[in-house]
């Protein structure tokens, strides 16, 4: 059941404007989350991030990064004024404006990538805001860009244990429970 679940499909892909007819940007108050939430995103599919080069960039991140506004750790940063991000395997990408107080006034985006063409009901089309452990003392080096989607895809392989520990953990005090009472 897993696989079917975070398997890749070669079904149909799509091209995905970012923001729709707004673009990439901080006028018109664009609320990406909501954006989001009106489409399945699935392995294939693109991102298209039109925006102005003078007043704006796209810088792909870590959710550490996302939800501190953090861009000096970029997985890959992109400046082109029409770039096109290929969604290549499930998971959850994190993007991020890099020009100072872009991201804070809410120029970030989250997209779960889902390996069916419907989300499954125990998949949340929400980023995952959970809390984060606190960094390590010691440096490590920046991931390549070609990791970021292997991050992306563990991101979601772990939230997707942690349910099922959660429910077999409920099993258990029921069980518990019944033989008690």
């Amino acid at each position: 059941m897993a696989m079917g679940m975070f398997g890749e499909s070669l079904a149909s892909s799509s091209l995905h404007k970012v923001g729709g007819s707004a673009g990439w940007t901080t006028l018109g108050n664009v609320d990406y989350q909501k954006w989001t939430s009106s489409d399945v995103f699935t392995p294939g599919d693109s991102l298209l991030f039109v925006y102005n080069t003078q007043f704006h960039n796209v810088k792909q991140v870590s959710r550490r990064d996302f939800i501190s506004c953090n861009a000096t750790s970029a997985l890959a940063t992109y400046n082109s004024g029409s770039d096109t991000v290929a969604l290549k395997k499930p998971g959850h990408y994190y993007f991020l404006c890099g020009f100072p107080g872009h991201c804070q006034a809410g120029q970030k985006l989250h997209v779960l990538v889902v390996a069916t063409s419907t989300a499954s009901p125990s998949l949340s089309l929400s980023p995952d805001l959970s809390p984060v452990p606190s960094p390590s003392t010691g440096s490590s080096p920046s991931p390549s860009p070609a990791t970021a989607s292997e991050d992306s895809a563990q991101n979601g392989a772990i939230s997707f244990s942690l349910s099922l520990s959660t429910a077999m953990s409920g099993v258990v005090v029921f069980w518990v429970a019944l033989m008690l009472y």
